[in-house]
C-alpha cells in the first residue's frame, strides 16, 4: 500500500494505491498558515479506515521549497566564492554577504594557488558580526578538485551554523555560476524544509507509521526525507514533477502532446516528445537564479479555478492572482470555479451565491450570468492556447532536449492533450475545440498529482570524471575521489559508475528491483603534451532511470 500526497496552493490532495488501483482518495483545503496541519488532517482522514502498519512508503510533493524562495521566507547566507582569474565578481554576489577569496584550482583539480586562511578568518567575522544563519562555500572546478571547499568547510564548522552547503556536493556538471547560485539557494532553505521535515516525521512517529518517506525532486523522481534535508534544493518544483507523474501514469502515450495541470491557482504546461517529457539540459531557473537542479520542463502560469475575475473596459481579467475561495465558497472575488457551478459543470458549493458572483459580473458586461460564465471558460481556453502555442514556437526555435537525449532537429508537433486537476473536465471540450486537438483526463483527474507523487521512483544522477595522467577519479555528487592506474579504460569507468550509482539509489530508500540504470553520455579523450599521450580524460554521465513504480490498473480515461 502506497500513500500519495500532493500539497498545492489551494488543495492538499491524497491517493491510497494498492496492487495498481486506487482504494482511497480526499481532497482538502490548504492552510498556508499551518502546512503541517493541513497535510496531518488529509493523512488522517485518508488512512482512517485503513491498516497503517500495510503503508509501504509514504511519497509526498511539496511547495515548500519553492514558496520560500518566491515568498523570500529564506535563512540568511553568508557565501565564501573563489572564482580564480578573469571572472568578474558582480553577478556571483547572492548572499546576503559575500566574500570573494584568493586561492586557484585550475581546470584539471591542480591547486596552482593555495588558499589564504586569512581571507577565511576574515570572511567568518563578518558573518559573525551580522548575525548570518547558514553558509555557502563554492570554489572554481571544486568537481575536479574540492580540497579548497573542505577545507574551508571544516572551518566553518566550528562555528555551528545551521547549514553549510559546498558547490562540489551540488552536481558534478560543469558551470560555476550556476554551482554557486544552486549552493546559495539550497543553504537559504535548509531551516525552512528542515522544521517542515522534523514535524511530519514527528507526526509520523507519535500515530505509529513507521513508514519510509520520500520527497519528489523536480526530475519526477523521489528521494528519501534524510537526503532532502540535505539537499532541500532539489524539491524546488516538486508540485509540477507530482503532476506529470501523473499524467504519465493514468494518460501514458507514445506521441508528442500538449500536458495540462489545471488547479486552483495555477495551470502548469508541459510536453512530450514521442511520448518522452522534454527536460531542462542544464538546470531550472527560479526566481533570477539559474540552477543546476534538474528539471522536467514546466511552464506554470497564474491561471486557475479560483483565479480572481475582474472587468476592465468591458473585458474580463481572470488571474494571475488568487484572493480567496471562490464565491459559491464563502469568497470575495467570483472566479472561474463560480462559473463552472453556474453552468451545472461542477455540483460542490453554493449555487445560488455562485450566480450571484455571475450577476456581478454580467451587469458590467451587460451579459446574463449564463453568458457570462461561457465567456469566463472560453477566455480561459484562449489564454491557455495562447500561451501554448507560444511556448511550441520558442521550444521548436532550438534544440529538444528530452529525458533520455537530444532529438536533432526534432519539432514538437501535438497530436493531443491530456489535462488533470479540479478543472479538467469542464475545460477538456473547450481546450478540445481551441487548439483542436483531442482532449483526454483521466477518471480520478481532481486527484491525479498526488496520484503521481505515490507512482515515482527513487532517481538520482551522477557525473564521473577519471584523469589517467593524474590519476584519480572523481564523482562530485557522492564526494568521492579514488586513486586509479594509468591503465583506467572507458569500460572500467562505465562498471564503477553503474555500481556507484546503484549504491547510492539504494541508500536513498530504493529497492534493487525498482533501480534501473543507465549511462546518458560518454566520451574519451588522449590528453597530449608535445608529441606523446599522457592518459586519457574520461567522462561518465548515469542516471536512475526516472519512471513508475508499478502501471495504474482501473483508471479509464475520457475524450472531452
Amino acid at each position: 500500500m502506497i500513500v500519495g500526497l500532493d500539497m498545492g496552493g489551494t488543495h492538499i490532495d491524497g491517493v491510497i494505491i494498492k496492487n495498481g488501483k486506487i482504494i482511497n482518495t480526499v481532497k482538502k483545503p490548504t492552510d498556508k498558515d499551518n502546512l503541517f496541519q493541513s497535510i496531518w488532517t488529509t493523512l488522517k482522514e485518508l488512512l482512517s479506515e485503513h491498516d497503517k502498519s500495510e503503508i509501504q512508503r509514504i511519497n509526498l510533493s511539496t511547495t515548500i521549497s519553492t514558496n520560500a524562495i518566491v515568498e523570500n521566507k529564506i535563512s540568511s547566507v553568508g557565501m565564501i566564492i573563489q572564482s580564480g582569474p578573469g571572472l568578474n565578481h558582480d553577478f556571483l554576489a547572492c548572499g546576503d554577504e559575500n566574500v570573494f577569496i584568493s586561492g586557484y584550482v585550475d581546470h584539471r583539480g591542480k591547486v596552482v594557488e593555495p588558499l589564504d586562511f586569512v581571507e577565511i578568518d576574515k570572511a567568518i567575522n563578518l558573518f559573525q558580526k551580522n548575525n548570518i544563519e547558514s553558509y555557502g562555500v563554492v570554489t572554481k572546478f571544486s568537481t575536479r578538485n574540492p580540497s579548497h571547499e573542505l577545507k574551508i568547510g571544516e572551518i566553518l564548522k566550528k562555528e555551528k551554523p545551521s547549514q553549510i552547503t559546498m558547490g562540489h556536493t551540488m552536481s558534478g556538471k560543469l558551470n560555476f555560476p550556476r554551482r554557486v547560485f544552486t549552493s546559495y539557494l539550497n543553504s537559504a532553505i535548509h531551516n525552512t524544509f528542515r522544521d517542515f521535515s522534523h514535524s511530519i516525521k514527528k507526526s509520523l512517529d507519535k500515530e505509529g507509521i513507521n513508514a519510509p518517506l520520500f520527497i519528489l525532486k523536480a526530475d519526477g523522481g523521489t528521494m528519501n526525507i534524510s537526503t532532502a534535508e540535505k539537499k532541500p534544493v532539489e524539491t524546488i518544483l516538486s508540485g509540477p514533477a507530482a503532476s506529470f507523474m501523473g499524467m504519465n501514469g493514468m494518460l501514458s502515450t507514445d506521441k508528442d502532446a500538449v500536458l495540462l495541470d489545471i488547479g486552483g491557482t495555477t495551470t502548469d504546461i508541459f510536453f512530450l516528445a514521442d511520448g518522452v517529457p522534454l527536460f531542462e539540459p542544464l538546470g531550472i531557473k527560479i526566481d533570477r537564479y539559474k540552477t543546476l537542479v534538474r528539471a522536467i520542463y514546466s511552464v506554470s502560469i497564474g491561471l486557475g479555478g479560483d483565479s480572481s475575475i475582474g472587468v476592465e473596459k468591458g473585458k474580463i481579467n481572470i488571474g494571475p492572482s488568487r484572493k480567496g475561495y471562490p464565491y459559491a465558497f464563502g469568497g470575495p472575488k467570483p472566479t472561474p470555479t463560480d462559473a463552472m457551478i453556474v453552468l451545472g459543470l461542477m455540483a460542490k458549493g453554493d449555487r445560488k451565491k455562485a450566480y450571484e458572483s455571475m450577476e456581478i459580473l454580467g451587469k458590467k458586461l451587460s451579459l446574463s450570468p449564463i453568458d457570462t460564465s461561457k465567456l469566463i471558460l472560453e477566455t480561459m481556453g484562449n489564454i491557455i492556447q495562447n500561451k501554448v502555442n507560444e511556448l511550441l514556437d520558442e521550444i521548436n526555435s532550438h534544440p529538444v532536449y528530452t529525458v533520455k537525449e537530444l532529438l536533432h532537429g526534432k519539432k514538437i508537433e501535438p497530436k493531443l492533450i491530456n489535462i488533470i486537476g479540479g478543472p479538467a473536465k469542464a475545460l477538456a471540450p473547450i481546450l478540445k475545440e481551441k487548439l483542436n486537438l483531442p482532449c483526454y483526463y483521466p477518471k480520478n483527474y481532481h486527484v491525479a498529482n498526488a496520484v503521481g507523487a505515490a507512482l515515482a521512483k527513487p532517481t538520482t544522477e551522477i557525473t564521473m570524471l577519471a584523469d589517467t595522467s593524474r590519476g584519480i577519479v572523481s564523482v562530485p555528487e557522492l564526494g568521492i575521489y579514488e586513486k586509479i592506474r594509468k591503465n583506467y579504460n572507458l569500460n572500467f569507468a562505465r562498471k564503477r559508475a553503474l555500481q556507484l550509482l546503484e549504491e547510492s539509489a539504494v541508500s536513498m530508500g530504493a529497492s534493487k528491483d525498482e533501480v534501473e540504470t543507465e549511462i546518458v553520455d560518454e566520451s574519451s579523450f588522449n590528453m597530449v603534451k608535445g608529441f606523446y599521450t599522457t592518459g586519457k580524460n574520461i567522462r561518465i554521465k548515469a542516471q536512475i532511470k526516472p519512471g513508475l513504480i508499478h502501471e495504474l490498473r482501473g483508471d479509464k480515461y475520457d475524450e472531452g
